[in-house]
């Protein structure tokens, strides 16, 4: 059983959602917590390639989304149904991700002790 799941599902520009949810997911790899990812609904758009929140005044979650590694944050998952309904492919993210169905979620969510939706 991993420790945190932190659930991505705003898009990324806009709010500081996915900032936050990225802090998170650090800060408690930091601390020792074994940390998973799941993208889904406008979440999946926070994995797009040559994102350019510049032009909108924000800053990118980019390279954080790269440092994920350097921090053991290795289960990264994907909701298949979220791409398919965007019109994106598993190939077009920044990231490697697993994919999941939307059969698979509750499986996902009771390996987890914490859930947090952002």
């Amino acid at each position: 059983m991993s420790d945190i799941l932190i659930i991505f599902r705003k898009p990324p520009v806009g709010t500081s959602w996915a900032r936050e949810a990225l802090d998170l997911a650090l800060v408690g790899a930091a601390f020792g917590q074994k940390v998973s990812l799941l993208f889904m609904g406008d979440g999946v758009f926070q994995l797009a390639q040559n994102q350019q929140p510049d032009a909108v005044g924000q800053k990118g979650t980019q390279a954080m989304m790269q440092a994920l590694s350097m921090y053991d944050i290795d289960d990264i998952y994907v909701h298949n149904d979220s791409l398919d309904t965007r019109g994106m492919a598993a190939d077009q993210l920044n990231i490697d991700c697993q994919p999941i169905t939307s059969k698979a979620l509750p499986g996902l969510l009771q390996q987890h002790k914490q859930v947090f939706n952002f």
